[in-house]
């Protein structure tokens, strides 16, 4: 006992060293057509735009997805890589599989990691990641877990990607049988949004990318809400100009609460870009990754706005647009997997997992955004899941 106090003693008799800096990020986000033409400049700009002369390295990650529809994707990058002098491709693009199963398989990583080693990428080298969401995530955790950190470059094709995950920090795989487990915060170099990837879209992924703009409009900007209630037919209808505008405001949104709110690697609890999302990430879950991501946020606003509502946060004439909307745009908002066991909160296949399981993401206490009106949430902290079930029978009947 008597050295046990001895040593306690002797620890205190320095005071602590208290560490603080703060490092400043910066990427820009840009917006083009025709991106791997040799004509477009734009890539092998930014590569160059370091300032230093030697060509730099870049391997090239491709979404298979793509190939279907892009069938000389694979040509036109080689070809744009001999076009520039600040550009070397070591080896041709790698292609891997699209969607929800880039994310599920660890051992892509892995071959990821093997082909970064293989060819000499450092630092100063460039992994240009092509691609849906989920693909551009899986990448850049490959990219942010070499070297603690290889310069990432994305080319978002889908407009999910384009106006939400494939502009902000964060990179991850799931893991456990949970969405991002693992995964970095890691903001890119600069992201390259093409929009002639778009056209290629199906009609369920061009119209999966439109519930983040719904989203952030809906907790940040009424204006940009009714722009897109007005022009809902428009969007459903893929106007090309309209969904343009669409996504440039929805990024905008989006980079200012990543520069603005004051958390942008998610240290506290709050996370109001996250509106829905408890329930879309379980619900992805519970349907076996049928549902896609954006599906499953609508169904998530509109329970959490149809929640709002029936607690007495928010209006029934702001409810009633909220679901139309989304309606219109040609969103479901109910499947069955919903009703799965809500008297259990607790079992495996129930929705209301997905509330500790958001808790658990983020640590600390569960922190919820609702809305008060079209344009302005609020977060709580405690939820009444007999209201959330009331909820869930109301989406049923819509």
């Amino acid at each position: 006992m008597t050295s046990l106090l001895n040593r306690r003693s002797a620890q205190s008799l320095l005071p602590a060293l208290n560490q603080r800096f703060e490092v400043s990020f910066r990427y820009d986000v840009h917006f083009t057509e025709g991106l791997f033409q040799t004509e477009n400049p734009l890539l092998a700009q930014v590569v160059a735009q370091d300032g230093e002369a030697t060509p730099k390295k870049i391997f090239v990650v491709v979404d298979g997805g793509l190939l279907p529809h892009h069938p000389h994707l694979l040509e036109q990058i080689q070809a744009y890589s001999e076009h520039y002098d600040s550009l070397t491709l070591p080896v041709p693009p790698l292609v891997v599989p699209g969607g929800e199963a880039s994310k599920n398989n660890p051992l892509l990583i892995e071959q990821l990691h093997q082909a970064m080693d293989a060819i000499g990428l450092c630092r100063h080298s460039y992994v240009v990641a092509i691609g849906g969401g989920a693909v551009l995530d899986m990448a850049g955790y490959a990219a942010a877990t070499a070297h603690r950190g290889i310069r990432l470059i994305r080319v978002p094709t889908t407009v999910l990607a384009q106006n939400d995950s494939g502009i902000g920090v964060k990179n991850g795989i799931n893991a456990f049988e949970k969405k991002n487990f693992l995964g970095t915060f890691a903001p890119p170099y600069a992201v390259l949004n093409d929009f002639e990837f778009l056209t290629t879209l199906d009609d369920r992924d061009w119209r999966a990318g439109m519930a983040e703009a719904i989203k952030v409009a809906l907790i940040k900007d009424p204006e940009f809400f009714e722009a897109i209630e007005s022009q809902a037919e428009a969007l459903a209808q893929r106007d090309m100009g309209t969904m343009q505008q669409l996504i440039y405001r929805c990024a905008q949104l989006h980079l200012e609460h990543i520069a603005g709110h004051g958390d942008p690697f998610e240290l506290g609890s709050s996370r109001p870009l996250d509106f829905g999302h408890w329930a879309a990430h379980r619900l992805e879950r519970l349907t076996q990754y049928e549902l896609r991501h954006g599906e499953a946020v609508a169904i998530g606003i509109a329970l959490d706005a149809t929640y709002s509502h029936l607690i007495g946060l928010l209006p029934e004439a702001d409810w009633q647009r909220i679901c139309t909307t989304l309606k219109t745009l040609g969103f479901n908002l109910f499947v069955p997997e919903l009703i799965s066991h809500l008297s259990e909160p607790d079992h495996p296949l129930s929705l209301f997992r997905g509330l500790t399981e958001f808790r658990e993401h983020l640590g600390g206490e569960l922190t919820l955004m609702l809305l008060t009106q079209v344009g302005k949430g609020v977060e709580v902290h405690q939820v009444d899941l007999e209201q959330y079930r009331r909820a869930i029978v109301y989406l049923s009947r819509i």
